[in-house]
């Protein structure tokens, strides 16, 4: 028994040696004197159960603390992807409405120009045939000889005549 007893001594010894080089280190840092040396550093030193107190309450409240962090930072990121594919979603009907009208449009256009190519050809037509017409009699009336009765712009009485000099 002396034996594991005497391995446990050392041990503890070895531990204290390692904890009092770390407090050593702890109060030779710049930043622990300068903190001991103000109000607040020099009330916890004559106060000790005030400081455990605060040691052990932030100690504790680091816990929750981490976990709502987490909790803030996993629903930043979440809200960010949900932006993201709601951004995404919003995009990808726009552009198929976008493709629709559009297509809608062109369907439409080419009804129109085809109306409007057919109002030309038909328009353009009956221009001509009233051109046609139009220099056709005039020029019967100024020279009516050189045209005879029978023609295709003669009136149905000038025709019946024709018809009855030929019988």
């Amino acid at each position: 028994m002396t034996n594991t007893e005497s391995m446990y001594q050392e041990k503890m010894q070895d531990i204290q040696k390692q904890l009092n080089s770390m407090r050593q280190t702890i109060n030779n840092n710049s930043k622990v004197v300068a903190f001991l040396n103000s109000p607040i550093g020099q009330y916890l030193n004559e106060h000790p159960c005030v400081a455990l107190t605060l040691l052990v309450f932030f100690a504790m409240s680091a816990i929750p603390i981490g976990l709502f962090l987490l909790l803030i930072i996993g629903t930043a990121v979440t809200a960010c992807v949900g932006v993201i594919i709601i951004e995404g979603i919003v995009i990808s009907v726009g552009g198929i409405a976008l493709l629709c009208v559009l297509c809608g449009l062109a369907a439409l256009s080419i009804a129109i120009s085809g109306v409007l190519c057919v109002c030309y050809l038909a328009l353009s037509s009956l221009i001509n045939y009233w051109y046609v017409w139009t220099s056709t009699h005039e020029k019967k009336q100024e020279y009516p000889e050189n045209y005879p009765q029978s023609g295709i712009f003669s009136s149905a009485s000038d025709t019946a005549l024709n018809r009855s000099k030929e019988d």
